[in-house]
């Protein structure tokens, strides 16, 4: 295993920022030329309707991006919460809140790499095995079972990790340069987590890597570029299975998370180190107590 991830970070060292870029804007080609087929399709039918709840829909993907884009986390959480109040179904949800985030990361990706914000070697470390562990995750959830099983145990997870890494932001002194251990496979654990539980790519991955000491700009914008190829590949899977649904919710999200992702890159490049270790451990803590109350009633 650690002789084919040498191979592959050495075959990788030649990738440039550029063709990443381009890459991800192919992808995002490809998935717009099938979904403009699709909504021809529900326009031809008379099956594409709307209501003043696009507008919520929006409202929600610009605010929760917004945070995404500065922290690296909290998309997903945000959305599928709000999804399953609403009284969708957690695969469902999952999957609505996984499609849009296909426009809304390759976005955000794409205004990180203009801000440097991308840590290449690292971002070849995680995209792999993370990307694997979605498109698992994505088949168990929407052929298998409930991703509510598991969200009581990561939820307290998270809620330790986030003092740890508010403990961190309080620290006299903040190491951000220490290298980064078992990121592939915390990749892969994130990547299987956040399409069983609808959102935790940011919270687990981002998490581990700021608790390890890892420069928080590099850690999000990194961990933010590389979830676009988690979400666009996890989609796939949930397309195949269960089809395009809740049109409604889907471009609702995807237009206010369009509008806020360059906005939250350029937070990220701004805000002081030490501001981001405790706004992230708060944010961690708020939202899993919140995922852990809710799953224990």
């Amino acid at each position: 295993m650690t002789r084919i991830l040498l191979q592959l970070e050495k075959a990788t060292n030649t990738i440039s920022f550029k063709q990443i870029a381009i890459t991800m804007l192919l992808l995002k080609l490809v998935i717009v030329g099938y979904f403009a087929y699709l909504l021809i399709g529900e326009l031809y039918n008379g099956t594409l309707l709307f209501d003043s709840t696009f507008f919520i829909f929006m409202t929600v993907g610009f605010l929760a991006q917004v945070v995404d884009g500065a922290l690296g986390m909290a998309y997903g959480v945000s959305c599928t919460t709000l999804l399953i109040n609403f009284g969708i179904p957690p695969a469902l949800a999952s999957a609505s809140v996984h499609t849009s985030e296909i426009f809304t990361t390759g976005i955000s990706g794409l205004s990180h790499i203009k801000f440097k914000n991308i840590d290449k070697g690292l971002f070849f470390k995680i995209v792999v095995t993370g990307t694997l562990g979605a498109v698992l995750g994505a088949y168990l959830i929407a052929d298998y079972f409930d991703g509510d099983i598991v969200k009581p145990y990561i939820s307290g997870y998270l809620i330790l990790l986030g003092s740890y890494i508010i403990y961190k932001g309080f620290a006299n002194k903040i190491n951000t340069n220490k290298a980064v251990k078992g990121a592939p496979l915390l990749a892969l654990f994130g990547g299987f987590l956040d399409t069983i539980g609808g959102g935790g790519w940011g919270p687990i991955v981002t998490s581990n890597l700021l608790s390890q000491g890892k420069n928080p700009r590099e850690a999000i914008g990194t961990v933010n570029t590389a979830e676009f190829f988690i979400t666009y590949f996890a989609t796939a899977i949930f397309v195949f299975i269960l089809g395009v649904k809740h049109w409604q919710i889907i471009l609702g999200l995807i237009a206010g998370g369009a509008l806020a992702a360059p906005f939250g890159a350029f937070l990220a490049s701004k805000i002081n180190k030490r501001a981001l270790f405790f706004m992230v451990g708060i944010l961690i803590i708020i939202t899993s107590g919140y995922s852990l109350y809710k799953a224990l009633l």
